[in-house]
């Protein structure tokens, strides 16, 4: 499969003309390998009803597929999908800083598929996005100057989204280009890569705390124990962790599934990454815990503790954040990457209950009826989720994501 691909990216190398392009995109949109694997089996019933539902939702209005209302317009389309999913994605720029502006090589070999990775995310996500707005046409608002406050977070968080798409694509667009042969334009795009790092990374401290920032002014609707003026703070820091966590879960996952793609020197260097990637999460979530113990004690809030909400709040802290914390410092020091892989797991989980506590279960969490997402929302979600997995397998298939560049790449260097 390699070397008919390299022929080909060597056919369109010497012919890059529009005609030849069009004709070798089209070849590669036919599916490659088994299409009745087991993750397609449940993906593909759940995508079509999910596909269903979202022209319900477009048709008759978000009443008709949610259970959010006037008083709750915000549920878990926007806590998973949105808050939730921007900070996985945060693994991109932490390891372009890290690569890029820090020269740590080490993790080279990993950014590629972090990037698009991140770019996805934000591409779905902010799909998903649309979904939740009541007038979703209303969106590019912001962008041709019709109607907007330019004081409004919301506002500087859909300015930050669209430029960090950007930013990214502009990251990823050298595999675009040497999967279409088009040496001219990869050495244009590469040129432009360490500035859109730049900028790229200036974006995401902005956005990720930019985030937070939204519920600052809903301080009488969330549960003590979630609300400070530190929320752009604690998303901005939990970015970190829960975006390399998402890096070694989904880089687990991929030297298994795309283990033909990866070079035996990638393949002998995955535990060396995984072993750093834990040391800099255990550092984050060190930051983090204390950061919250700070504002625990400042918050006078210790009766709280002994309550329902207390005793969930203290899993979250202490089962998913202080735990795998100490996990990720003993596999380090032990080299146990099995255990990397699990504190990735706990992290993972934690970070969608802490989200999920202040944007959905602490929101409002004393009001006579509480918002619980209906069973559709539940599937739209899992479908932008299963959408997401299959353009990622289709592009890894395809791209030198995980695999090594065209031999052309390397020629032009030397």
């Amino acid at each position: 499969m390699k070397t008919k691909m390299n022929k080909q990216i060597q056919t369109i190398a010497k012919d890059n003309d529009g005609g030849s392009i069009f004709k070798f995109i089209l070849s590669e949109l036919k599916p490659k390998g088994k299409l009745l694997t087991p993750f397609n089996l449940i993906a593909f019933p759940v995508i079509i009803l999910g596909i269903v539902l979202i022209v319900i939702r477009f048709v008759s209005g978000l009443g008709s597929v949610t259970n959010l209302t006037q008083d709750t317009p915000w549920g878990l389309w926007i806590g998973f999908d949105v808050v939730t999913g921007v900070a996985f994605a945060g693994g991109a720029y932490v390891l372009t800083f890290i690569v890029y502006i820090l020269k740590v090589e080490k993790y080279h070999s990993i950014v590629r598929v972090t990037v698009l990775n991140g770019f996805l995310a934000y591409l779905f996500y902010a799909g998903a996005l649309l979904l939740d707005l009541g007038r979703p046409w209303n969106v590019i608002n912001p962008i041709i100057g019709n109607n907007f406050g330019t004081s409004s977070v919301l506002f500087l968080v859909a300015w930050h989204f669209l430029l960090y798409m950007i930013a990214e694509l502009i990251e990823f667009s050298p595999a675009i280009a040497e999967w279409l042969g088009a040496r001219r334009a990869r050495k244009i795009l590469s040129g432009l890569t360490i500035g859109a790092v730049i900028f790229g990374i200036t974006l995401s401290t902005l956005h990720q705390s930019g985030l937070g920032a939204l519920y600052l002014m809903a301080k009488d609707k969330i549960h003590p124990l979630w609300y400070s003026e530190f929320i752009p703070i604690m998303f901005l820091v939990s970015s970190v962790f829960a975006g390399l966590s998402m890096v070694i879960f989904e880089g687990s996952i991929s030297h298994k599934v795309f283990f033909n793609q990866i070079s035996e020197k990638n393949h002998k260097a995955q535990n060396g990454i995984l072993q750093g990637l834990a040391k800099i999460c255990a550092g984050a979530m060190f930051a983090y815990f204390f950061l919250q113990l700070l504002v625990l004690i400042h918050g006078k809030n210790w009766d709280l503790l002994n309550t329902k909400m207390g005793y969930w709040f203290l899993l979250e802290m202490l089962g998913f954040v202080l735990l795998p914390m100490f996990l990720f410092l003993y596999s380090y020091r032990h080299r146990n990457i099995f255990m990397i892989r699990l504190a990735a797991i706990m992290t993972m989980i934690g970070v969608i209950l802490n989200r999920l506590n202040l944007t959905v279960i602490g929101f409002k969490w004393d009001a006579a009826s509480h918002y619980y997402p209906s069973w559709m929302e539940i599937v739209v979600t899992l479908t932008v989720i299963f959408t997401e997995i299959l353009i990622f397998k289709w592009i890894i298939n395809r791209m030198p994501v995980l695999r090594e560049s065209p031999s052309w790449v390397e020629d032009e260097k030397i």
